[in-house]
């Protein structure tokens, strides 16, 4: 099997402009979508704790629709069907990466809700309540005392939505995104030359994470810390579902 690898093809396809242009565009909606998701999933978790049982209820809704209903569905939702609800959406500005952008972004922004609701839990209670004893109001309290403490609880969690919303753009193809799958496959179908050109994708998908996890090494060094001083503790990871 190893001898029919042709690595002629394979860094040929690896060196490929098409490969890096795949990359970027499988990264740049990943850092954009997670962003988005991040201060959307913010005031969700937020309402998630509100007093008015209306917020909380639309809340719940928004999580309850996108968390059981598939990721694929939700991009052809938003790039054929949302231009006939809203005409507005049928114009030429509205691009491939564009949908790719607000589905995952409304897509990913229900997990990261539950994350950094869980984060803002796990602050002990005694901490706003001092704060208020202080004078202290509330967004200054979420600024300044909770948050701070939150995110070393949401950073792990965080960086495996990230490796879970870069895996999802490659399902960004059904709607014509020329990311890095749709670039690998399009190098297959040119001489059914399968094996080289998915190698040279797997080895862009683990470059891009193998960066990552370094990147959330050291920020879980840098927000995590202990009574022992400068000796860290280790977050664990929230396992990931499928979608």
């Amino acid at each position: 099997m190893l001898a029919s690898f042709d690595t002629h093809i394979f860094w040929e396809a690896l060196t490929s402009r098409p490969y890096r242009n795949g990359a970027l565009l499988a990264l740049e909606p990943t850092l954009g979508s997670l962003s988005a998701a991040c201060v959307i999933g913010f005031f969700l978790a937020l309402g998630r704790s509100s007093r008015f049982r209306l917020v909380r209820g639309l809340v719940f809704f928004y999580s309850w629709i996108f968390r059981a209903t598939p990721t694929l569905l939700q991009l052809l939702f938003i790039w054929n069907a949302l231009p006939q609800l809203w005409p507005v959406f049928s114009g030429g500005w509205f691009k491939p990466f564009l949908a790719a952008f607000i589905a995952l972004s409304l897509n990913e922004a229900a997990y990261m809700a539950e994350i950094i609701r869980a984060g803002l839990l796990s602050v002990d209670p005694g901490q706003e309540l001092a704060g208020r004893a202080l004078g202290m109001t509330r967004p200054r309290i979420l600024r300044r005392v909770i948050v701070p403490q939150a995110i070393r609880i949401i950073i792990p969690p965080t960086g495996n939505e990230f490796i879970t919303l870069l895996k999802l753009t490659s399902l960004a193809f059904v709607i014509s995104l020329h990311e890095l799958l749709t670039a690998s496959q399009v190098r297959a179908s040119a001489d059914f030359r399968y094996l080289e050109a998915y190698t040279a994708a797997v080895v862009y998908y683990l470059a891009i994470v193998s960066v990552l996890m370094v990147v959330q090494a050291q920020l879980e060094r840098r927000f995590t810390w202990s009574s022992a001083g400068r000796r860290r503790v280790a977050v664990p990871a929230v396992a990931q579902d499928a979608r």
